[in-house]
């Protein structure tokens, strides 16, 4: 049972983070209305009903609005990808600092072509 809950919580965590990451990258081509209410209830952890009578909405508006928020921010990183781009080349940019720490422990050859391949390829991303 103990895995199990381990999985929902890296689950819930994995989903925060794609939020924020999402949000970062898409917020501003949200409406000031959208990103005031979607940052009170996703990032201020305010309830629906709170944010519901300050908004003077109903809660299933705020719910509604934070449903499409979200679905809005996810096709955005379907059609531009940028969420994704992004975490690659975190993961590429931590495979070279672990080749370049690997090399100066072991002064191997291939860690430096590995090296010069990620480097190229990530320049022919920007």
């Amino acid at each position: 049972m103990e895995k199990k809950e381990n999985s929902l919580a890296e689950q819930e965590l994995n989903s925060l983070v794609e939020s924020d990451l999402l949000y970062d990258f898409y917020g501003d081509l949200l409406t000031d209305h959208q990103k005031r209410i979607y940052e009170e209830v996703i990032f201020n952890d305010c309830s629906l009903s709170e944010v519901a009578r300050d908004e003077g909405i109903s809660r299933q508006g705020v719910s509604d609005l934070i449903r499409r928020v979200g679905e809005q921010l996810s096709e955005y990183e379907r059609k531009l990808g940028l969420v994704g781009k992004f975490l690659r080349q975190r993961r590429d940019i931590r495979e070279i600092l672990n080749l370049a720490e690997s090399f100066s422990r072991t002064k191997r050859e291939a860690d430096i072509d590995k090296i010069r391949a990620l480097a190229e390829k990530l320049l022919s991303e920007t």
